[in-house]
């Protein structure tokens, strides 16, 4: 028993959860319970009646004079001489509540637990049991319950908290529900190690030890993982979990940690959210469920995402409630989601967004929430991006819904581009260079989306070529080093749309570069009956240009002659100088072709005559620079002896030549010597 005028006493009561009052004036030590009534066990006859719904009470005043404000008044203010009966239908935490305030009027012991302190303590000051008609009123003794008890434990105070959402507002204006969520916070951020009760999923029902007991030293205990606390805050309402995230932004924890904690909830409050990494569709919830197939149109390959069931009756107020319900969540998530940009997932932002627009939340915050997710759009995956339009547009798909979120990335990145900071000036360009890698690098990932996604929604029917084509070009040409993509989205539209115009095929295909297909691309475009006949010869024009350019370029790099160009540089040149037909174009690069090759050949043959030049040049430096070893005399013997063999070999052809007819000579007379 609990003695107001004993501090030790009341220590104690604490420990034990039990509390009584020390004044009665009826002697009783319980209550009797018959059917839906009850009544004091005693000879007295009850003279006062309270009436909680369908549950009544019958009591004796003067146990609830001495200590209830509100029943003083209630009894002398009236203007009935002598009152006999009232009707509480709206004291907070109801029948229950009253019982255990009336009990502890009467003297009887008091168990006090998590589950049943925030009633009391509400219905107490409903009462007006104050230290003005009793010291030691139950308001001290509850309030003290709180303090001391309830807030050192974390188990106690989310079972409190949990308590408190049928309290409104009289928990929220006691501090209740703000105490046990800073509580809570706190406990949440503290050091893990020194954690020793049941976390992650355990009953609730089993006690856990205090705050702050020591975990044991024994190093074969298992490790606190960082997010032991998310199973236990996902029980709560959700304006009360709004309240916890708070306060723990507020204390400073990781904000990833906190997303994970907001995506775990959202997992669990909302039927229609499948968790990440699914394995396919799932039917969530029965007949009576919110929803609709809002993956019905989504192609077979696609696995995951939101799959939700629309059915029974939309005049239901149980369904209504239930809308009405998942909506404030998806709103109140929305809010407290960390503006870091990694704090969530994509895939959990672009399933919370689809919730949203099929329960028409907001429309500022569907607008917050495409931002977001443009902060991180090029994380996101095709099937996410599969929204329905419900109904918003004549299209399958919201494609306006993708379009937004492309501006929204382009946009950041844009803005990211913009504002390094404050570095110096060696640290800004090395900034510079790695945050431009790193946009290139998004857009590449994001331009493969688009087509993917292209790709996907051009089947329908519906799809107006000008949204194709807005969405088409949002993106800039840098972002996207091959057309494949965009090719293989063309060809899908055209196939689902095969009553387009020649004019329209023209203006669908100029979103594509020609020049940036590969040689497949190039192969299957040039033997397509739905492309129109320019687009095909611009596809075989731009392969000779990449043959020419091929050429020259290892021309430049054989000879080094920067005369050598590439004939077509860029895509406007290229449609700028496409011939009107395929035999002007095959004539005219067939004639660049012949060129070059005639060009090549006389750069050879040149090559070929300065080779042979050299050798000559070489062989006369080797003569000039041979040492002479002989001398004068025997250089003139040789020279004799040369003179005589020529005349040698004249006589022998003389000779030779005698039989043949010869003219007649006259004989030379020799003059006779005088000597």
């Amino acid at each position: 028993m609990w003695d107001s005028e004993s501090e030790s006493v009341a220590g104690r009561d604490y420990d034990n959860g039990v509390l009584s009052s020390t004044k009665h004036g009826v002697q009783t030590d319980r209550f009797e319970q018959r059917g839906k009534s009850w009544f004091v066990a005693t000879d007295i006859p009850s003279d006062f009646l309270v009436q909680i719904g369908d549950v009544s009470f019958h009591l004796h005043k003067y146990p609830l004079l001495s200590r209830s404000g509100k029943m003083n008044r209630i009894i002398y203010d009236s203007r009935e001489i002598d009152l006999s009966k009232v009707a509480m239908d709206d004291i907070p935490g109801g029948a229950d509540a009253f019982e255990l305030a009336a009990k502890f009027c009467y003297g009887i012991a008091v168990d006090l637990t998590a589950t049943n302190i925030s009633g009391l303590r509400c219905a107490a000051e409903y009462l007006e049991m104050t230290e003005d008609l009793e010291e030691g009123n139950l308001i001290f003794k509850t309030e003290a319950f709180l303090s001391y008890v309830v807030l050192s434990s974390w188990r106690d105070s989310i079972l409190v908290l949990k308590s408190c959402e049928k309290l409104s507002p009289w928990a929220e204006n006691l501090q209740i529900v703000r105490r046990c969520s800073e509580s809570i916070a706190w406990k949440a951020c503290a050091n893990p190690k020194g954690i020793r009760w049941q976390y992650t999923g355990k009953p609730m029902k089993v006690s856990s030890p205090s705050w702050n007991e020591m975990k044991d030293s024994s190093p074969s205990r298992t490790p606190v993982p960082p997010d032991w606390w998310y199973e236990d805050v996902s029980i709560l309402r959700i304006d009360h979990f709004v309240r916890v995230i708070t306060a723990i932004k507020v204390k400073g924890m990781r904000y990833e940690l906190v997303g994970a904690a907001i995506t775990h909830y959202a997992t669990k409050s909302l039927p229609g959210l499948i968790k990440e990494g699914a394995g396919g569709f799932t039917e969530e919830g029965s007949t009576n469920s919110i929803g609709m197939v809002a993956g019905a149109a989504v192609s077979s390959h696609w696995k995951g995402g939101l799959h939700m069931i629309v059915a029974g009756n939309r005049d239901d107020p149980s369904s209504t409630t239930q809308i009405r319900d998942q909506r404030m969540i998806i709103e109140s998530l929305i809010s407290i989601i960390p503006q870091q940009k990694d704090s969530v997932s994509c895939s959990f932002l672009l399933r919370l967004l689809r919730m949203a627009n099929l329960l028409k939340v907001a429309p500022a915050l569907v607008t917050e929430l495409e931002k977001r997710v443009g902060m991180q759009f090029e994380q996101a995956a095709l099937g996410d991006l599969l929204i329905p339009g419900y109904n918003k547009t004549e299209t399958m798909y919201d494609v306006d819904l993708v379009q937004r979120l492309l501006e929204h990335f382009l946009i950041q990145e844009q803005m990211e581009t913009e504002s390094p900071g404050r570095q110096s000036m060696s640290e800004k360009h090395t900034y510079d260079g790695i945050q431009r890698s790193n946009n290139s690098n998004a857009k590449i990932r994001v331009a493969r989306l688009v087509d993917s996604y292209l790709t996907e929604v051009s089947r329908d029917k519906n799809l107006s070529l000008t949204k194709f084509q807005v969405l088409a070009e949002a993106l800039p040409e840098s972002a996207r080093s091959c057309d494949d993509g965009l090719y293989r989205a063309i060809d899908s539209y055209l196939k689902a749309h095969p009553t387009l115009s020649e004019h329209e095929r023209k203006r669908l295909c100029r979103v594509m570069d020609c020049q940036k297909l590969s040689v497949d691309a190039c192969m299957h475009a040039a033997q397509n009956e739905r492309l129109p006949l320019r687009i095909v010869v611009q596809v075989l024009f731009s392969e000779q240009v990449k043959i020419s350019n091929a050429i020259a370029n290892s021309s430049i790099r054989e000879t080094g002659d920067s005369h050598y160009q590439p004939l077509v540089q860029n895509r406007k040149t290229l449609l700028e100088g496409t011939p009107q037909s395929f035999q002007e174009g095959w004539a005219a690069a067939k004639k660049d072709i012949n060129t070059l090759k005639f060009e090549l050949e006389t750069v050879k043959t040149k090559y070929l005559e300065l080779q042979h030049e050299m050798e000559n040049l070489q062989r006369q430096f080797d003569k000039v620079t041979k040492p002479k070893q002989q001398s004068a005399w025997s250089s003139g013997w040789k020279k004799l002896s040369k003179i005589t063999k020529m005349s040698t070999m004249e006589n022998n052809d003389v000779g030779s030549q005698s039989n043949a007819p010869q003219p007649r000579k006259t004989q030379r007379r020799w003059r006779n010597s005088i000597s």
